[in-house]
């Protein structure tokens, strides 16, 4: 058998093109020219004699053979990190203030933060649920060291990791989306996704009512559960007992939002600046693709 050996640099060029969607995002993002980049991409082909991309025009569209080098490219890619965060984690220490709402501390951050704290056990991290509008003030202050938020039309700085698809979700056995009016479980006045969920019924002539308010995840949950009302979450947060309500149950599709991630000028520390980029890292490395064979811009 002939064995070959791929090099980690060219995984990493890889994932980093599917999720950016450009070669040169990815050749800003890693430090290296947009030759270097695609050369790269060519080599990797070379090595696995598979071909990863339909080449047509500007575009690429992974193939078969290469959603599987990405799936795997992904996961190797993990374990080389987190030997090397292991490795160099020893001597870092310190106590991090991470601010989030619930909804991200719940469904996105468990396995992230379980990961970080075996590559850095001397480091402590105080998690801080609010929502994202206090969370940046908050930030910005002082108060938090680092913030993931969910982007609002008048947030300014922070870093794009992740976007997140909403969706329409009620309980399993529910027919609250049939009622008209239709009851809503909304976050408060000021949320994104408040806003982009009656924006969207608006648009759509659906008349709507308020049924249930509530700060937190849970209390909107609450509300689906017992069949009461729709609620609007990401698709990361569809549970059991949930069940996603898409346009051919007559609600208009919703659009994606963006998760920022803030740091304070004032977190200086090595433990800070540890969690920061793993974060950074893991949630851009974790987003769903959009659809298997996603087209890449090569910009």
């Amino acid at each position: 058998m002939n064995l070959i050996s791929l090099d980690i640099r060219m995984l990493r060029s890889l994932i980093s093109v599917v999720e950016t969607g450009s070669i040169t995002e990815t050749a800003r993002r890693l430090g290296r020219t947009q030759p270097a980049i695609t050369l790269q991409l060519q080599r990797l082909e070379e090595l696995t004699g598979k071909q990863l991309f339909e080449h047509g025009g500007r575009r690429l569209t992974l193939t078969d053979d290469g959603t599987t080098v990405l799936t795997y490219a992904k996961s190797i890619l993990r374990l080389h990190d987190e030997l090397i965060s292991q490795l160099a984690s020893q001597e870092i220490e310190g106590q991090v203030v991470l601010g989030t709402p619930d909804l991200y501390a719940a469904f996105m951050l468990p396995q992230i933060l379980s990961v970080f704290r075996k590559s850095f056990p001397r480091v402590q991290v105080e998690l801080n649920c609010a929502l994202s509008t206090p969370l940046v003030g908050l930030v910005k202050r002082g108060d938090v060291d680092i913030a993931l938020v969910t982007r609002m039309n008048d947030f300014t700085g922070g870093q794009v990791v992740r976007r997140e698809q909403l969706v329409w979700m009620t309980g399993e056995q529910s027919a609250a989306h049939q009622e008209r009016p239709i009851p809503l479980a909304l976050l408060p006045p000021g949320n994104i996704y408040r806003d982009y969920a009656i924006d969207t019924l608006e648009r759509a002539s659906l008349r709507w009512r308020i049924a249930c308010v509530s700060e937190s995840v849970g209390g909107l949950q609450a509300a689906a559960f017992a069949g009461m009302a729709v609620t609007v979450l990401g698709r990361s947060a569809l549970v059991p007992a949930m069940r996603e309500i898409g346009p051919n149950e007559g609600l208009p599709p919703l659009p994606k939002i963006e998760l920022l991630l803030y740091k304070s000028s004032g977190a200086t520390s090595k433990a800070a600046t540890a969690l920061h980029d793993y974060l950074a890292h893991y949630l851009r490395l974790d987003e769903e693709l959009s659809g298997r064979g996603a087209p890449i811009e090569l910009s």
